[in-house]
Order: structure tokens, then C-alpha cells, then sequence
């Protein structure tokens, strides 16, 4: 039955697949890594404001802007981009796999003919 279910897998479509899921990728990975550059950026104009309040120990200028609402939500974008790169990735991967999967039971069906000839 496994040999059957090889068989009716089309490489040509998981190939198409990670041909139409690779742009998507590309995109949340660029993303997720602009995120993660906006982050410092933030954070500093985040202690810039703490700084203009009168606090002047960087540790404390560090804590408000760890503490301020809009760390907080990039913080939810990041894991959201994080989790849309991940899992764009591995379902790629999973493409790549199936063709594997799909050229061994090939190869495995043709040794299986040529020896019963």
C-alpha cells in the first residue's frame, strides 16, 4: 500500500509548491529579521523618551522602554513573523521530503521489477 500512495504522489506539484510557498517565505523571513532590527531601534528611542522624562541611569532608561506598550506589541509581531517563517519553512521542507519519499519507493519499484524478471 505505501507503494501505492509513492506512486500517486506528484513531484511535480510539491515542487510547484515550494515554488509558490518560497516568495512567501522570503517574505516573512524578511519580516521577522526587520522586526528584530526595528526592536533596537525602538528600544532606543524608547529610552531617548526616558532620558527626556529626567532618567538618566541607562539601566532605568532600559527598564521603561522594556516596560513601554509599544516593546510589548512588537514583541507579539516578532513571535507572530517568527511563527509564520517557521512554519513556511518546514512546511518547504515537508515538500522536499515527500519528493525524497516519492524517488526512493521509484528506485525501490524498479528493483522490485528487474528482480522478478
Amino acid at each position: 500500500m505505501l507503494a501505492q500512495e509513492g506512486s500517486q504522489m506528484n513531484p511535480e506539484d510539491r515542487a510547484q509548491s515550494i515554488r509558490d510557498k518560497s516568495p512567501l517565505y522570503g517574505a516573512a523571513y524578511g519580516q521577522r529579521v526587520y522586526l528584530e532590527e526595528f526592536r533596537k531601534s525602538l528600544k532606543a528611542l524608547l529610552m531617548k523618551d526616558a532620558l527626556a522624562m529626567g532618567i538618566e541611569a541607562a539601566n532605568a532608561q532600559e527598564r521603561e522602554a522594556y516596560a513601554d506598550p509599544q516593546y510589548k506589541e512588537l514583541l507579539k509581531g516578532l513571535a507572530v513573523a517568527t511563527e509564520n517563517e517557521i512554519t513556511l519553512k518546514w512546511q518547504i521542507e515537508a515538500d522536499r521530503l515527500d519528493i525524497e519519499i516519492w524517488r526512493t519507493r521509484q528506485a525501490n519499484e524498479r528493483m522490485q521489477v528487474k528482480a522478478h524478471e
